[in-house]
């Protein structure tokens, strides 16, 4: 015959820690549910009126469910009547150029900083981080000023538009940040090797680095992405025009009425390219920021 042992204290503990983790992590779940349920309304909401029509945007209370039908009518409108294709061509030609040449000079400087040693290295290092405590607008007016007396306006206003953010202090940080854990032990098997200083980027640091060349380029896609000043003060001829000052303009589009389902459309469409770079990118934007060695 079996006897069955009585429970002690510590097996009725064990029994009851496992419940009380999946009561906790339901109750985690749902909240994170909400909390992003809310995060999200703006962007539903502005997708629900990118389907409607003048009248139904006006609609009090506001039509939420179902979609209307006029979605398409609305990206027919963008396309046609906005030249909403010229314009993401010219923003995507543009953020790309910027990017890459960004993330190079980054690159370059962070090796500076890091694997070279010359007077007031640091001097100038804290220099460069001073540049991220000034907001863009004080340099808005003297950058204008110098842009217009390089007559880069009047003779080529992309090159107006894209020269002045070609340096980031945000990206010689970060990959000074990075190349500092770069173990010294490679940096010596690399000279012992005769490798100059570009082939050590290149060939070591490079492919070292992709995680942080994905999350740099991810922030500098976005933020050239949705720069609107300063193409509306450089850039006079639509056709040369890039993504945001359009989706300003939808605005205006049918006269003095506002046409929300067209406003939204047009914003809908113009967060389409960086959602697209953030569900590509998303695992190298959330290890570049990474502290560890082995990142």
């Amino acid at each position: 015959m079996n006897i069955t042992k009585p429970k002690t204290i510590n097996d009725q503990r064990d029994d009851f820690i496992p419940r009380q983790r999946t009561k906790t992590r339901w109750g985690v779940h749902i909240s994170l549910i909400i909390v992003c349920t809310l995060v999200a309304l703006p962007a539903l909401y502005a997708l629900q009126v990118s389907t409607l029509s003048v009248e139904q945007s006006f609609f009090v209370p506001p039509q939420l469910f179902p979609p209307g039908n006029d979605f398409l009518e609305n990206l027919r409108t963008l396309f046609d009547e906005q030249d909403f294709g010229q314009l993401i061509t010219n923003t995507v030609i543009v953020t790309l150029l910027v990017v890459t040449v960004k993330t190079a000079l980054a690159m370059l400087a962070g090796l500076a900083f890091v694997f070279f040693r010359f007077p007031g290295k640091w001097v100038l290092f804290f220099v460069v981080l001073l540049t991220l405590l000034m907001p863009t607008e004080i340099i808005l007016f003297p950058l204008f000023r110098l842009v217009a007396e390089l007559e880069w306006i009047q003779t080529n206003p992309r090159l107006a538009l894209t020269m002045p953010f070609l340096a980031t202090a945000v990206g010689a940080f970060l990959f000074r940040q990075h190349f500092s854990n770069i173990p010294k032990e490679l940096v010596e098997a690399s000279q012992i090797d005769g490798a100059t200083p570009l082939r050590f980027l290149v060939s070591v640091l490079i492919p070292m680095s992709w995680n942080v060349i994905g999350a740099h380029a991810m922030i500098q896609f976005i933020a050239m992405w949705n720069q609107y000043l300063w193409p509306r003060l450089v850039i006079s001829d639509q056709s040369d025009q890039i993504i945001q000052v359009g989706v300003r303009q939808a605005v205006n589009a049918t006269g003095s009425q506002v046409d929300f389902g067209l406003l939204m459309t047009a914003g809908v469409l113009a967060s389409i390219p960086p959602l697209i770079l953030f569900i590509t990118l998303q695992k190298q934007f959330m290890n570049g920021f990474a502290i560890t060695r082995d990142k």
